[in-house]
């Protein structure tokens, strides 16, 4: 059943002191997919930019660059967007980890420039120290001749069993090692570990950010703005093509997700990042986000 969803995710920059000016770029703008349609996406900024662009990263990612260049002492990034997703549907392929992992290997021409670049660590999608670690979770997962969906399928759900979730245990700057040595973390941090694990036995895995449809507590209504950003991780099967796994929900695929865009890790997909020109002064930042269903 196609669901459509209206998303709102509102950035609020406060400076103690105005600023001069301010440079951000912004992944905020969802993209489509086989089961993702994008009607409409826009951002909206206050005050009104000086500068306002957009362009297509090299992961095909939409990418929103706003410049304003004069004295400030507030901004808002405002990004909505409508979406129909419907159900991914669960690859039926057989064909074994192993299989998938030595066709990655061999891949040359366009498919190597374009599936290659998610076979490679990153700093924040490897450890530096405990190999150990993440050795005995990847021989635990990925065993001989197991069929790679059942396997991807597996590995979030022993994430979700064995890491808790636990927001003052990480921040978006923590290492892997980290999170494999406290085993807790957030869904970057589970959507790290997911692909460090894939790329260790060689399979091609991307980072996905975008939302997730969070529901109230029972017999609460859902209060405004409470949703928030989302990270969850997609595995190259292949002939099969991509297939999501949200380890920080154990779903695979997702359910209730709406894909904003994709990369090598967070880094390639922060939803907002820039610098600002001005006094030495403390700045406070706040994000809300609402997805609520149209229909």
């Amino acid at each position: 059943m196609t669901i459509t969803y209206r998303v709102t995710h509102r950035t609020s920059y406060r400076y103690e002191m105005p600023v001069t000016d301010a440079y951000s770029i912004a992944c905020l703008l969802p993209r489509s997919r086989p089961w993702q349609r994008v009607r409409d996406a826009s951002v909206e900024t206050s005050p009104a930019p000086d500068e306002h662009d957009e362009r297509t990263d090299v992961f095909g990612n939409r990418i929103v660059q706003l410049g304003v260049h004069h004295r400030h002492d507030a901004f808002d990034i405002v990004a909505t967007s409508t979406v129909d997703v419907d159900p991914q549907p669960v690859p039926e392929s057989t064909v074994t980890w192993e299989s998938v992992a030595e066709t990655a290997r061999v891949l040359r021409g366009r498919d190597a420039i374009t599936i290659g670049p998610y076979r490679a660590s990153t700093s924040a999608s490897s450890p530096s120290a405990r190999t150990d670690l993440l050795a005995t979770l990847a021989t635990e997962v990925f065993t001989p001749g197991r069929p790679v969906v059942e396997a991807v399928t597996a590995l979030s759900t022993t994430i979700f069993e064995r890491f808790a979730f636990d927001p003052t245990a990480t921040d978006w700057s923590t290492p892997l090692d980290s999170v494999l040595e406290q085993q807790r973390g957030v869904c970057q941090d589970f959507a790290h570990l997911a692909l460090a694990v894939c790329r260790f036995v060689g399979l091609p895995a991307s980072y996905i950010s975008g939302y997730i449809e969070t529901e109230p507590p029972p017999g609460q209504p859902k209060s405004i703005g409470a949703d928030a950003s989302h990270a969850w991780c997609s595995v190259w099967l292949r002939d099969a093509g991509w297939f999501d796994i949200d380890p920080t929900n154990d779903q695979a695929p997702p359910t209730r997700h709406v894909t904003v865009g994709w990369g090598r890790d967070y880094a390639d997909v922060a939803p907002v990042r820039g610098v600002v020109v001005g006094p030495s002064a403390n700045q406070a930042m706040e994000v809300a986000v609402d997805v609520a269903r149209v229909y």
